[in-house]
């Protein structure tokens, strides 16, 4: 046998897909053009495996791509899908006997078989068994335990992932019991717990009637530790729900059964004649929770949700009951028993009903027949059909070959039913994002909205349709849904691009006037409209459509257009929002002005972010609201230049109400934002001559007495209040101009406390003479206007520069001298107190240059002695191998080296004038050296003046170089923050120092 399962046949010769009706919707209303290249693939494709059995097949078994296959000839046939073209037989008849085999089970690994074999029809001498057979292995093991037990029905452990046991399990027997056990290998022992220490019957569901076991199922709820048990008899479902509380203790589910033992089971029950049942689970995946559940009795087919949250004692939710094609219609029990499905598989949307000679696929959805498939009679009559519970492959087998079912999208159909049914959300899910079938569910699902009256859902899901748009508008129009054709337009406009330039117009000025037409009848009937709740919401809403972006370009480019639609329903003040929307605000301005509605223009002014429209209604607004427009002025800070505010400003200081809010908007400019434009300053100097003369010193006074620093004009500050008669003003202005004079003549006008304070302060140095004549004009006042001789007194005492002689021509003839002899004692007294210091410091100056000159004489005829072993502190060179320089500090150079060292640190102009010097000395010697050979007499004076010269020369270079030391001068000092290495030897030192 070559290539089994891997080469397949067609068997559809007598096959025959029956698909549900579309759903075929007009061209028009959707948008959408169906274009069919070739027939749709069906959902369910027999092929017919390349398989001749040697025998007829009894059982087989499909789980994790594993296959085995019971044949009459007592050969079980194993084969491995991986590698199809290496099966194994095993022959099973020295372990089965004289017994048949009844039932085969495979746990959803392909690891573990479970054969149950029966006596013969007739045999009374022997009992049934049960054998075990693992997967890698070919000895059957008989479990002694269950000996006599037909085991019918065994619920596998689907958590389970091991190899070589089963784990915990349940055995249904043909009399109601239920067992627990666990099966496995050990080497090449079989262990199971009937033949150790684990295997317990762990329930009896038929105390009396004893009913065949005919499904059996267990599953642990997730994220709890409840398990549910769940198995069929012929014509019963029973359902054990129970926490589990230790999961080492064995048997397991000894613990759910226990509740059920002194209680009456809860199951559900229906009349069948059948001596079978079939049960069936639906899940995506072994190791996860069962979706569906259907049940197969002579009734029907009992389908449910499985679902653990919505009732604690049932998990069965939802259930109803599918009439079998065959016997839907039959009323007799005796036919109906004979064409009666004889087994089935559950699919997520359908189930595969097998009969003798056919198959028929119905939906789950609907109950409508999809899929019928007639056998060849050549290949005996179908036996089962099963599901691989790992892949989710579907196997059927007569007596005589094996067919397999491919399943190719088999949700394709399933929107069609959910939008029959109205459940149009779950129809969108199973669209699968196909924009066609989506546009489809979303017009049933619109229509059926409109049908019900829910015109404005319905709008809103037609927008999202194509959809004929004149249609959907029509339709609206003729039940007078405005609100609903609002909500229409608004939504389609939403999903139009900025190209579709047309359309976006043509939507705007049709809700724009749809909008018009609604507030201007609530304007017609009702005079309070803008107390009108719906009239303003209908406001807000029209205000919301404006603002988006779309109706917004939209209005830039038909700016006309709109504006007329809304002139000719009479909304002025929309027509104004529009305006204040195309951010015109000039003309908004310009229209409020018009209409003399002054504080509205300066909301819109105040609204806009136009700072031009500021400076230039900004004199008409404060002509008639000073202070709100001053406020608004204020508000806008440091945006706006006052200058350039400055012409509004003066045209409004007409009279002192105008005048005291300017003057707050000068004062904001200056004190709070610093403005220190000298207009502005001028501006409210003059303000305050004219309007809060009392606030001109301190203003004054607030700028300071550095005329540099005040940021008004001076001169025009005294004129003004020259003008006003602000006569302290002026003496402070006249001192901050330097008129001194002048400024105490006006000082002594108003008191002499005055005048003394301007006297002191011209404090420089140079300005002694200036104070002492500004103090003698005091006295002078003092004396000839007061004639007080007292006070002149006391006024000598104040001022340290006036003495008694410089105001004794002031008084008058008549004055005696006993009035000032005290004054006049003092002041000689002070006299010769400064005669006697002034000799005290002669006397010292004597000593201190006599000390001098000492030090002078002794510093000439200093020495220092030089050791021949001293050496250069720049190149540590012996000293006395060259010219040298030894400072008085101690440090010692060659006078090459400290050329050298101290060139680099001389400014340029020093550099340059050494570099000369040592130039001119350097020719100086060559022209000795020439003129060695002169006469002797005119060498003599010319060696003199040539000595002369390289004398000055060399005291000139050490005037530069000798100075000071390089160690320890101010040259040193003044190169401390100077890098160490040049910029250009950085590299060069890095590399040196790595």
């Amino acid at each position: 046998m070559t290539s089994v399962f891997d080469q397949f046949e067609q068997a559809s010769q007598r096959s025959k897909q029956v698909t549900p009706q579309a759903i075929r919707p007009d061209i028009s209303s959707t948008g959408f053009i169906q274009m069919k290249l070739q027939d749709e693939v069906p959902i369910f494709i027999k092929q017919k495996v390349n398989f001749m059995p040697s025998d007829k097949i009894l059982r087989m078994c499909v789980s994790s791509n594993y296959i085995v296959i019971a044949m009459a000839n007592s050969i079980l046939l194993r084969i491995d899908m991986k590698h199809p073209d290496k099966p194994e037989e095993i022959d099973i008849s020295k372990y089965i006997g004289n017994l048949r085999l009844s039932s085969m089970f495979l746990d959803p690994l392909g690891q573990h078989l479970l054969i149950s074999a029966v006596p013969k029809q007739g045999d009374i001498s022997s009992v049934a068994e049960l054998f075990y057979l693992h997967r890698k292995t070919t000895k059957l093991k008989q479990a002694s335990k269950f000996r006599g037990h037909e085991i019918t029905a065994v619920g596998w452990n689907f958590s389970n992932t091991s190899e070589t046991t089963s784990n915990s399990i349940l055995l249904g027997s043909s009399r109601g019991l239920i067992f627990e056990t666990e099966i496995g290998v050990e080497g090449d022992k079989i262990f199971t717990t009937s033949l150790e220490q684990y295997w317990r019957q762990v329930f009896d569901i038929g105390k009396e009637s004893k009913p065949p076991i005919t499904g059996l199922e267990f599953r642990r709820i997730p994220n709890t530790d409840k398990y549910v048990i769940l198995l069929t008899t012929l014509i019963r479902i029973y359902q054990y729900i129970g926490a589990v509380t230790s999961h080492e203790e064995k048997p397991l589910l000894q613990q759910v059964f226990n509740k059920y033992l002194n209680t009456k089971e809860r199951f559900n029950q229906l009349e069948s004649s059948l001596p079978y049942s079939r049960m069936q689970f639906f899940y995506s995946s072994p190791q996860e929770f069962p979706k569906l559940f259907c049940w197969l009795t002579e009734t029907g087919i009992l389908l449910a949700q499985v679902d653990s949250k919505v009732d604690p004692e049932n998990i069965l939710v939802n259930q109803q009951m599918l009439p079998c094609p065959e016997t839907s219609l039959l009323t007799s029990s005796v036919t109906r028993k004979s064409m009666a499905p004889i087994s089935l598989v559950l699919t997520e949307f359908h189930v595969l009903l097998l009969y003798s000679d056919h198959v028929k696929g119905v939906s789950l959805l609907n109950q409508e027949l999809i899929f019928e498939d007639t056998y060849n009679d050549a290949f005996g009559k179908l036996i089962n059909i099963t599901k691989d519970a790992a892949t989710g492959s579907i196997w059927a087998f007569s007596e005589r070959a094996v067919f397999k079912y491919k399943v190719t999208r088999e949700d394709r159909n399933v929107w069609q039913v959910y939008v029959e049914k109205g459940e149009f959300e779950l129809a969108k899910q199973y669209c699968k994002g196909n924009p066609a079938h989506v546009d489809q569910v979303l017009v049933k699902q619109a229509e059926m909205l409109f049908k019900n009256r829910e015109y404005e859902k319905s709008a809103l899901i037609y927008a999202d349709t194509h959809s004929s748009f004149e249609e959907i508008s029509l339709k609206f129009l003729q039940e007078n849904q405005i609100e609903a054709l609002k909500m229409f337009l608004r939504k389609k406009l939403e999903g139009l691009k900025s190209q579709d330039k047309t359309q976006i117009t043509m939507i705007v000025i049709w809700v724009v006037e749809l909008f018009m037409n609604q507030m201007g009848n609530l304007r017609s009937n009702d005079t309070s409209y803008l107390q009108n709740p719906r009239y303003l919401e209908l406001q807000k809403q029209f205000d919301s459509f404006m603002a988006t972006s779309k109706v917004e370009e939209c209005m830039r480019k038909n700016r006309s257009t709109i504006c007329s639609i809304m002139a000719s329903h009479g909304d002025k003040e929309n027509l104004l929002r529009l305006t204040i929307m195309n951010r015109n605000y000039e003309e908004v301005i310009r229209q409020h002005l018009y209409k003399n509605k002054h504080l509205e223009a300066l909301e819109v002014l105040k609204s806009q972010g136009n700072k031009d429209l500021f400076y230039q209604y900004a004199g008409i607004l404060l002509q008639e609201l000073p202070k709100p427009t001053v406020a608004a002025l204020i508000s806008q800070g440091s945006s706006l230049k006052p200058s350039k505010l400055l012409p509004a400003l003066v045209s409004c200081n007409s009279d002192e109400k105008h005048a005291r809010e300017i003057i707050r908007y000068l004062e904001h400019c200056i004190y709070e934002q610093s403005c220190q434009e000298q207009a502005i300053h001028n501006f409210l100097l003059s303000l305050y001559a004219r309007y809060k003369k009392e606030e001109v010193m301190s203003y004054i006074s607030s700028q300071g007495q550095d005329v540099s620093m005040v940021h008004y004009d001076v001169h025009y500050a005294l004129r003004l209040c020259q003008e006003a008669n602000l006569t302290e003003a002026c003496v402070q202005l006249s001192a901050l101009l330097g008129l001194w004079i002048t400024a105490v003549d006006l000082a002594l006008s108003i008191s002499v406390d005055l005048a003394k304070q301007i006297a002191a302060m011209p404090s420089h140095q140079g300005d002694v003479e200036l104070r002492k004549k500004l103090w003698l004009k005091i006295a002078e006042h003092v004396v000839r206007e007061k004639d007080d001789i007292q006070q002149a007194m006391e006024f000598l005492q104040q001022c340290e520069l006036v003495r008694i002689e410089d105001i004794l021509p002031f008084f008058s003839d008549f004055v005696t001298i006993d009035h000032f002899k005290e004054a006049i004692c003092n002041s000689l007294q002070e006299y010769n107190r400064h005669i006697q210091d002034l000799k005290e410091e002669m006397q010292e100056s004597t000593k201190a240059a006599e000390i001098i000159r000492k030090d002078i004489q002794a510093f000439r005829t200093r020495c220092t002695f030089v050791p021949t072993k001293d050496s250069c502190n720049s190149c540590n060179v012996q000293l006395l191998l060259r010219p040298f320089y030894v400072f008085p500090c101690g440090h010692r150079f060659h006078s090459d080296c400290l050329v050298a060292a101290l060139t680099p640190m001389l400014p340029l102009e020093s550099q340059l004038r050494l570099a000369d010097l040592q130039h001119q000395l350097t020719q100086q010697q060559q022209q000795q050296q020439t003129l060695a050979a002169a006469a002797q007499s005119d060498a003599v004076s010319s060696n003199s003046a040539s000595l002369c010269s390289r004398e000055q020369l060399k005291a000139d270079i050490d005037d530069l170089v000798a100075s000071e030391c390089l160690y320890c001068g101010e040259l040193m000092i003044d190169s401390i923050d100077k890098p160490f290495i040049e910029e250009g030897d950085y590299d060069r030192v890095m590399k040196e120092w790595a």
